[in-house]
């Protein structure tokens, strides 16, 4: 009886070589220029623009074997077109409905072999993957095709920076099938070289981790960089960085790290783009701390910072409240503009650092500081300006950078559209965050969760709660569920309607789709029921929160601390204070005062408020508040 044994295909084959390998020897040697890349201009002096491309003249008719040359000697429909010629006709066609194959077969270059690596290098570098596919799919199907390895290695990455990351896979296994066959079908030796050629390498590896990382399936990275060990394939340091990156961009900074180390111990040192993307990992994983720290061991190394490095050191600055220190380092890239110049997004880094701070003059001097030294403000740029405005109310200029974008050339997204929505409903106008809405769906963008949360704070804030609550019923219709902040908005907008039954059915309705209630949402909860007088209930949300292992804040105790003095439960806010103490949260201003407020009304104010003074420290005590007690 006959045995059959199953085998596990592994990723990458490894097929027996063949036994007689000869050597394929070039005749023409004389075609070098062919493949040269010169570099062409044009300047428009009155318009003030300029372009520069690189053009690939490649195998000319002169050039191809003398039977093809006789071939479409007298045919008037075959072109003489330089490859950077052929890579322009046929992107001026439309992928869906011209015929591209058509165009490609008017081509005399085509019969020359050499002529498809550089034809695919030029039109993957524009970019275009609909037309990358079918020049590539028309090129396997010439006869003097030969799957090569850069080739696949090309549309690999291509496919990776689209994130197609499946495709790319299978264009992986498809290079692999080329050489498999080619070992089966009976061909001649020479023929078997040429299809033996193309076999993963690391570049092969490298382009199929870096897709995989893009779309954040860092596993799948991993086992690909397994398989390169096993088959001895030497990863690179553009492998582990590949790799490092795949792990960061995830939020697994942990394991970015420990491929640094093993990264160290092969004998492969870390770069600087290694450094960046560790920072980029921190970054993403919200360890600003970690970055910082990261930052000061990198300046004992030989490897200088540049622009990328510098500005996530902003980045974290900002998000840990250092904006001295951020401000900083961006002055002294403006000093240093030889060394680590500043690019869109240091500027724009900067300008959200203002918007988080308020000084919106300051968030428009430094757009306008960008655009004086000739950089083009991107779409994040605008939108972070907008946010700007938005925060503040401030529509009209809101509006002003809207319209700048559209001007400048640029397509508004779901970004801008957002801010725009909610400058309107912060300056009370409702209405127009509607038409805004609207105006975005108009413009086939879809809304997201924050365009739904800008729209019913945009109702809520100004006591339309029936129109908030349908606006959360279209939202879940357009399967976007909502989410905390969602229901803090509504439970906000609950408390200045001073709707009491409203408060329990938002809860409620929060329990039902299992949304877990953060720090911000329990304090609106809170603040609601104290708006509308309901003391027991909101002490029983309090305790419910502790219970539930969120953690208070300062707001916390503020609201409750205040609800309890309006309501004249002195006792009760002093054994929140107590409580906030022994939690050691620090005290606000409102708190404080809150504080001084039930400590008179028990008639013993001066004493407790000094010990108070005190114990905490507090310098910044409106004194007013002392006199009225006294």
């Amino acid at each position: 009886m006959a045995t059959i044994h199953h085998h596990h295909l592994p990723l990458l084959h490894n097929p027996t070589p063949p036994a007689f390998k000869p050597k394929i020897l070039c005749k023409n040697s004389k075609n070098d220029a062919a493949f040269e890349e010169k570099k062409s201009g044009f300047v428009d002096y009155d318009k003030g623009i300029h372009h520069v491309s690189t053009q690939v003249s490649g195998i000319r008719k002169d050039q191809i074997p003398q039977r093809y040359r006789i071939r479409v000697q007298g045919d008037r429909f075959q072109k003489d077109w330089s490859v950077s010629q052929v890579v322009q006709k046929v992107l001026e066609l439309d992928h869906k409905s011209d015929d591209i194959e058509g165009l490609l077969n008017r081509w005399v270059g085509r019969f020359a072999r050499k002529n498809f690596p550089l034809l695919i290098k030029e039109i993957t570098q524009k970019g275009s993957i609909e037309h990358s596919i079918l020049v590539f799919r028309w090129m396997k199907n010439q006869r003097n095709y030969c799957a090569r390895t850069d080739i696949y290695n090309m549309m690999i990455r291509l496919h990776a920076r689209h994130n197609w990351t499946d495709q790319a896979r299978g264009l992986f296994f498809e290079m692999q099938k080329w050489r498999w066959y080619s070992k089966e079908l009976d061909i001649p030796s020479v023929s078997l070289v040429m299809l033996g050629q193309c076999k993963p390498d690391a570049e092969t590896c490298n382009a199929l981790i870096n897709a995989h990382g893009r779309s954040g399936q860092w596993r799948w990275a991993m086992n690909i960089m397994e398989d390169m060990l096993q088959k001895a394939i030497p990863p690179s340091r553009s492998t582990y960085n590949n790799l490092i990156n795949a792990c960061g961009s995830s939020g697994n900074w942990r394991e970015a790290l420990k491929l640094c180390k093993k990264m160290t111990e092969n004998g492969v040192g870390p770069d600087l783009v290694t450094h960046n993307i560790i920072l980029s990992a921190y970054k993403t994983g919200a360890q600003y701390a970690k970055a910082l720290s990261y930052f000061e061991l990198m300046k004992g190394t030989n490897i200088r910072p540049d622009t990328t490095t510098l500005n996530i050191m902003i980045y974290c600055l900002t998000k840990l409240g250092q904006y001295e220190k951020a401000i900083g380092i961006f002055k002294s890239m403006r000093e240093k503009r030889a060394v680590c110049h500043p690019d869109v997004v240091t500027f724009t880094s900067i300008i959200h650092l203002y918007s988080v701070n308020g000084q919106i003059e300051n968030c428009r001097a430094v757009f306008s500081t960008m655009v004086a030294e000739g950089l083009k403000p991107n779409i994040v740029s605008y939108n972070t300006l907008m946010g700007a405005y938005a925060s503040h109310g401030m529509n009209k200029e809101a509006l002003s950078v809207f319209n700048a974008i559209k001007n400048s050339g640029l397509r508004p997204d779901v970004v801008s559209y957002t801010s725009l929505l909610n400058s309107y409903g912060r300056s009370q106008q409702p209405k127009k965050a509607r038409e805004v809405f609207e105006m975005m769906k108009r413009d086939k963008l879809k809304p997201n969760l924050v365009s739904y949360n800008a729209m019913i704070d945009a109702y809520g804030s100004n006591g339309l709660l029936a129109e908030a609550v349908e606006v959360l019923r279209e939202m879940e219709q357009d399967g976007i569920y909502p989410n905390a902040v969602s229901i803090c908005t509504l439970l906000a907008a609950c408390g200045r309607c001073s709707r009491k039954v409203n408060i329990d059915v938002v809860l409620q309705a929060a329990e039902r789709r299992h949304i877990k209630l953060n720090t911000i949402a329990y304090n609106s909860a809170i603040g609601s029921y104290m708006n509308v007088g309901e003391f027991e209930k909101a002490t029983s949300m309090y305790r419910s929160m502790r219970k539930s292992k969120v953690i208070p804040d300062a707001v916390t105790f503020t609201v409750l601390i205040s609800g309890c003095c309006k309501m004249s439960k002195y006792c009760e806010a002093l054994e929140f204070l107590s409580e906030m103490m022994d939690l050691k949260i620090p005290m606000t201003k409102e708190a404080y005062s809150s504080v001084i407020c039930a400590y008179s009304k028990q008639a013993s104010a001066l004493t407790k408020y000094a010990s108070l003074l005190i114990y905490r420290k507090w310098k910044e005590i409106s004194f007013l508040l002392l006199f009225d007690i006294c």
